[in-house]
């Protein structure tokens, strides 16, 4: 009799959590709700307060923004010369040093006189480079072009020392639109006057100039085994292009390796005229930007900033007045 009583009682029991777990659900909904209409009515209770601090924070932080005044900053874009990137960051930093401990001995030393602190900053950062992967893939796709030959040995070259040499972002900033770009200038000399990058850069100098001579005096070398070559195939009638001369009465040497060593001499002497016209100072200036004024982020500016300050500083102070009624009640 009992076996034959249990299946039913087991359906019952579980109809009986299935209805205190829709029971409990719908508390739940209800406990939210709830909490819905007490924030609606808090702040249908408030919403004039609230107003007011809205507007009271939005005249202050305009009265402040016409009050303060505007902060300027110079961008100059730099590159390294000589592997003087080390130097650059280095010296930046003690010129900032110098400025967060208001050294007038170490700018009256570098020609800046009555120097304005105020708002004064300076810093640095690496210019990032602006590519696709694709503009990259199609580059890689040229180079293959130049497979096996002398010229890819030129190209991997010259990229891996435009790569190893960035160019880099100093940032002077200032609340003295007059006396920013003079102090900008002045601090660029001073990180160009070190003793050891200029005189590496002099014996850098020397050595083009007299590789650029040697090249020179070769390429007129050149010039005339060409003219004679070209003279003799023309008195012979011969215009086969596969011809050897004899230097000296040395080794025969074609024609064609002539002409490739010509164009090797004339490309050197380019790649050295470029460099005595690039390293003339340890770092160069590639942009000496003009004074423009700093624009601050959203929130930063005081005008957003200090209402929302007033508001939350409210919320503070009604949260802790519940609190403590809460706990009055409960002692």
């Amino acid at each position: 009799m009992a076996s034959n009583q249990s299946p039913s009682t087991q359906s019952n029991s579980d109809e009986i959590d299935l209805g205190q777990l829709f029971q409990l659900i719908g508390r739940g909904f209800n406990a939210i709700f709830r909490w819905f209409l007490r924030v609606f009515l808090y702040l249908k209770k408030n919403m004039l307060l609230l107003i007011g601090l809205v507007v009271v924070g939005l005249a202050i932080g305009y009265g402040l923004n016409k009050i303060i005044s505007k902060k300027f900053k110079t961008e100059v874009i730099v590159k390294p010369q000589i592997e003087s990137k080390n130097y650059l960051y280095d010296v930046v930093a003690e010129i900032q040093s110098n400025i967060k401990s208001k050294d007038t001995l170490f700018f009256e030393s570098i020609g800046v006189e009555n120097i304005d602190f105020n708002g004064l900053y300076i810093e640095i950062s690496r210019v990032a480079e602006v590519g696709g992967s694709e503009s990259d893939i199609k580059y890689l796709e040229l180079l293959q072009s130049f497979e096996n030959t002398d010229a890819i040995a030129d190209i991997v070259r010259a990229e891996l020392q435009n790569k190893s040499s960035f160019n880099h972002r100093i940032t002077f900033y200032y609340k003295n639109a007059d006396f920013g770009r003079e102090f900008a200038q002045k601090a660029l000399n001073y990180i160009n006057t070190n003793t050891y990058f200029n005189g590496l850069l002099e014996v850098h100098k020397s050595n083009a100039k007299a590789r650029i001579v040697e090249d020179e005096k070769l390429l007129v070398q050149v010039d005339e085994i060409i003219t004679n070559y070209t003279t003799g195939l023309a008195s012979k009638g011969n215009t086969s292009s596969n011809e050897r001369i004899v230097l000296d009465n040395q080794e025969q040497v074609n024609i064609a390796d002539i002409f490739e060593y010509k164009t090797g001499l004339i490309r050197d002497i380019e790649t050295k005229k470029l460099e005595l016209e690039e390293r003339k100072v340890p770092v160069s200036v590639i942009n000496l930007g003009q004074p423009q004024v700093e624009h601050k982020s959203f929130f930063g500016k005081s005008i957003v900033l200090i209402p929302i300050i007033f508001i939350s500083v409210f919320f503070i102070l009604s949260a802790l007045v519940y609190l403590n009624k809460k706990a009055t009640s409960i002692l």
